[in-house]
């Protein structure tokens, strides 16, 4: 008989920690830690990147749940009680960053700060969170895959204790999350090692490939899990917006490179400490 890791770290009286949480967290912290030391090296002041954390993450969860509700809104609509439950579960990444883009764009115009370069910094702070995450989602034995054999996973080479977790309420699963953490990961050393190449990356490009990898490869795994977002009941609302951020990212790199001309990505912002406002 296999044992489930306990999601909930700690309790303080009627109060639980989950694991989930404190991996979110710790994940978030890690996205701000790089994007400071990346930022110094671009001219950028780490002190936007502590405003843009104040204002991005709260209105980033914000807008995960709001998405996830849009899309469960015939559930929520019989029980609008629940909608701000979001200790029940119920939030979808791609909302989150939606929402944190719209903030980082609109931040960006009132600090005078080159908005694409803004999201070069960022993205592989976003990317190592999201691999990080995932295995929160682990913890709370959710964001899986399909029914498998004890056999499929043994044949994955994976640690016992993934294994024993992928054990949910009598069958094994696909470790969907662990997918999506790997190749994330992959994305994330990509990332690390190519975008202080000189003229490689112009300046919004580390974004952009971000944004592609990450896009393939939620396509692919959104097609293995068994708790999607549906449109109509039929088209898997990750896999949609996947593929329509793929093509929007092609285009825009292509226009971009013939049309706008931007400046590389290793000659930073230009800008002084303290800013020219």
């Amino acid at each position: 008989m296999t044992l489930a890791l306990n999601p909930i770290a700690f309790s303080i009286g009627d109060i639980h920690v989950r694991w989930y949480g404190i991996i979110i967290a710790c994940g978030i912290l890690l996205a701000t830690f790089m994007s400071i030391r990346e930022g110094q090296r671009r001219q950028i002041m780490s002190d936007d990147f502590i405003d843009l954390l104040l204002w991005g993450v709260p209105i980033g969860f914000i807008g995960a749940r709001i998405y996830y509700v849009i899309f469960e809104w015939g559930y929520f609509s019989q029980h609008p009680d629940e909608i701000i439950a979001i200790w029940n579960g119920g939030i979808a990444i791609y909302g989150g960053l939606i929402a944190g883009a719209i903030v980082l764009l609109i931040f960006c115009y009132r600090r005078f700060l080159p908005p694409f370069l803004v999201l070069d910094i960022v993205a592989p702070g976003v990317m190592a969170a999201q691999v990080l995450g995932r295995w929160g989602n682990f913890m709370n034995q959710e964001a899986h895959g399909a029914k498998c054999s004890l056999q499929y996973l043994q044949n994955l080479h994976l640690p016992q204790f993934i294994i024993d977790q992928m054990y949910i309420n009598g069958s094994y699963y696909k470790p969907t999350f662990l997918y999506e953490s790997f190749f994330n990961l992959i994305g994330l050393i990509i990332i690390l090692s190519l975008r202080h190449k000189k003229h490689l990356f112009k300046q919004g490009e580390v974004f952009m490939f971000y944004l592609a990898w990450y896009s393939v490869v939620r396509f692919f795994v959104e097609g293995m899990r068994t708790d999607s977002l549906y449109i109509f009941g039929v088209i898997r609302v990750s896999q949609a917006l996947s593929l329509l951020l793929l093509i929007a990212v092609l285009i825009l790199f292509v226009y971009r490179r013939v049309k706008v001309k931007p400046k590389w990505y290793l000659e930073g912002s230009g800008l002084k400490y303290p800013y020219e406002r």
